[in-house]
């Protein structure tokens, strides 16, 4: 049964908040590279989550949830990697 039009428009407007959420952050991140008030643990199993929904959104064929989560997973993603990397060189 297709998706009736505001339903979907209130997917994306949630999609696209929830996403943007995770700007700040990551450019605070980037910029500054202080990553001790991080939990590592936290964000693997977040951006594995964030993978999962992703694969989810593609099996329904739903574009908000697609969207909003690929583009959080290169986000989630970033911030991880840059919290991994950096805690690996200061050992």
């Amino acid at each position: 049964m297709p998706t009736d039009i505001p339903t979907q428009w209130l997917g994306y407007v949630a999609a696209t908040l929830t996403t943007l959420s995770f700007v700040p952050q990551a450019l605070l991140t980037l910029r500054t590279r202080q990553v001790e008030g991080i939990s590592g643990g936290m964000y693997a199993l977040f951006t594995l989550g964030v993978a999962l929904w992703l694969a989810y959104g593609l099996r329904l064929g739903e574009w908000p949830i697609v969207l909003a989560n690929a583009v959080t997973l290169v986000l989630a993603a970033t911030i991880l990697l840059t919290k991994l990397v950096i805690s690996w060189r200061a050992r």
